[in-house]
């Protein structure tokens, strides 16, 4: 469909979403009054990036109670040691900032690693010198060779002036390594689960080269996932649409949804879903909403265990208490395949495992 008043062709809309993905809840009755705002995606007419035009800064007010660690998973370790890997060949050791550095785990892993790092993020909880519990902006007298941003862009209402905002406070110069999700990969396996109000959003790697001149190194992490590139700050310029770069979505592309319901329609018991953050809240949300609700949620972060999901208050159980609570042969929805052995290992491959970003289920 299209819109008349922006002449713009909206990409995707969905209403009362949580505004906050991952932030946990103490109760399920405060889980489901959390703050929710609509999200109406189109491609920006000027720039070329698809973002969400409902989208409000003045309700994301990060704290502690945000938690989006994943590096409790060894697969997403080994992600880790590779993003580090791409640092080290492309920027080097010497002087680091990381800006949203989250609960610092990457940082701290770089630091292990000889690298000379300081972070900045606000909601960080923990005590090390390294990690200054403030934003990166000008005035913070803090120049390094590079900048490190992994999955903050997409949370940014204006990215080109939060970049030039950033190479100002670098001093005007040095490298950065951006990592976001790739919505080449959301539009390619239908991945509705993927979109958030907490992300405004939604980049491809054309958009980067668009927006820098200079691009070092560029490809694509975790499956496919995220997509990431090194790029020299001097060469940051004001990305320009392309009228040959246009983007759609498929009619099917909440597909998938349906496909989960049948699947459980068929299936004995109980149903759970493997994976309590972003992708996990969006999927219990909307399978709700067509009458499938899911029973139980499982996920590996002891910060979200006893906790509630925002949207459904859903209650996060960890895996050995789920394991107890779910008969042999229930479905387990997995949130991300890249987890799937994982998740298996730790189930004793008990039951039937379903990966939501599959085309068939």
């Amino acid at each position: 469909m299209t819109n008349a008043y922006l002449n713009t062709e909206v990409l995707y809309e969905a209403l009362d979403f949580p505004i906050f993905q991952n932030r946990m809840y103490d109760t399920p009755e405060e889980a489901r009054a959390c703050p929710k705002g609509n999200i109406c995606l189109i491609q920006n007419p000027e720039t070329g990036i698809v973002y969400n035009r409902l989208f409000r800064p003045d309700l994301m007010r990060y704290d502690p109670r945000y938690q989006i660690e994943q590096a409790v998973s060894p697969f997403f370790q080994q992600h880790l040691e590779s993003v580090a890997r791409i640092i080290d060949q492309t920027i080097g050791r010497r002087s680091i900032v990381e800006v949203g550095c989250g609960k610092g785990y990457f940082l701290e892993m770089l630091i292990s690693k000889g690298f000379k790092v300081t972070g900045f993020d606000p909601s960080y909880e923990g005590d090390s010198p390294h990690v200054i519990k403030e934003y990166f902006n000008p005035g913070v007298k803090v120049q390094a060779d590079g900048i490190v941003l992994r999955h903050v862009l997409e949370h940014i209402q204006d990215p080109f002036q939060f970049l030039l905002s950033l190479r100002n406070a670098n001093g005007g110069s040095g490298l950065i390594y951006i990592e976001v999700p790739c919505f080449d990969w959301i539009k390619q396996h239908r991945a509705w689960f993927d979109i958030f109000y907490e992300h405004v959003n939604y980049f491809r790697l054309s958009d980067f080269k668009r927006m820098f001149t200079s691009l070092v190194r560029c490809g694509h992490l975790f499956g496919g996932q995220y997509h990431y590139l090194v790029a020299d700050l001097t060469s940051l310029s004001a990305p320009k649409f392309d009228p040959l770069d246009q983007v759609h979505l498929t009619s099917d592309f909440m597909g998938n949804l349906l496909s989960s319901k049948q699947q459980a329609a068929t299936s004995p018991g109980v149903t759970a879903i493997w994976g309590g953050a972003s992708k996990g809240v969006i999927f219990a949300l909307l399978r709700e909403r067509i009458g499938r609700a899911v029973d139980l949620v499982i996920d590996v972060n002891p910060a979200k265990q006893g906790k509630f999901l925002p949207g459904t208050g859903l209650e996060v159980k960890s895996p050995s208490e789920a394991v107890s609570l779910l008969p042999s042969g229930a479905t387990i929805f997995v949130m991300n395949s890249n987890y799937l052995q994982e998740i298996q290992q730790m189930s004793n491959n008990a039951y039937q495992y379903v990966g939501i970003e599959q085309d068939v289920f």
